[in-house]
């Protein structure tokens, strides 16, 4: 079945998803990081799609989501839950790579009802580190709203310490994706699985940041074995 492209109207903000696999199927919610899009799943969700609807959700700033001109993790967080009670999602998993990982940390925290199984490749929620260098302006033409970038960043340079906090409210089954040889520091991943009550940490050697780009079996082969086992 082919990608559907579709836009939706959320909170007065116009915002695209794409969707593989059976509409009557489990639903599975997938979030894209930083300066990337839905489409960053494509190979992914044709994979989940045979036993998921895969919604791959354009977040705000980015490809075909409204240029919001504000952003933050929360407000990210809370269109999440417009998208889930507009596509009337009672219970679903979420998958979230990097910036929607944390976005999905957060969701999770806060509406842990509504989570089937969550997973989250390469990230941890933000946690004080040494500061990261603000640029001030575009390195050029870009295909997201590049103040998201200068938002984002502050947010990671002064964490809400809530965010850690709450990982404990995380009760549904959790997997935690990390790259091996990433930036993100590996042993940050593995304090956050233990904090999740219910949690598995897998890590993929070598794949470096983009887990499902850079070794896609392996990363399929993780995912599948959590959902479908």
């Amino acid at each position: 079945m082919e990608t559907r492209v579709n836009q939706i109207e959320l909170n007065g903000l116009t915002f695209q998803y794409r969707e593989n696999g059976d509409p009557s199927a489990a639903p599975l919610v997938a979030l894209h990081a930083l300066g990337k899009s839905a489409e960053s799943w494509d190979q992914a969700a044709v994979a989940l799609g045979e036993k998921y609807r895969v919604l791959a959700l354009d977040q705000r700033g980015h490809a075909g989501s409204a240029r919001a001109g504000t952003y933050t993790f929360e407000l990210m967080c809370d269109d999440l839950l417009h998208f889930a009670n507009a596509m009337n999602l009672e219970q679903f998993t979420l998958l979230g790579h990097s910036m929607g990982g944390t976005v999905s940390y957060l969701f999770s925290e806060r509406f842990p009802s509504r989570i089937e199984k969550l997973i989250v490749v390469d990230t941890p929620p933000p946690f004080p580190d040494k500061p990261i260098e603000i640029p001030s302006n575009p390195p050029g033409p870009l295909p997201f709203d590049w103040l998201v970038v200068p938002s984002i960043l502050r947010q990671l340079n002064d964490p809400n310490p809530e965010w850690w906090a709450r990982l404990k409210d995380i009760i549904k089954p959790t997997l935690i994706i990390g790259g091996g040889s990433s930036h993100i520091p590996q042993n940050k991943l593995k304090e956050v699985s233990e904090l999740i009550p219910n949690c598995e940490l897998v890590t993929i050697d070598h794949a470096g940041h983009f887990v499902h780009d850079d070794n896609l079996p392996a990363f399929l082969a993780a995912v599948k074995r959590f959902l479908f086992s």
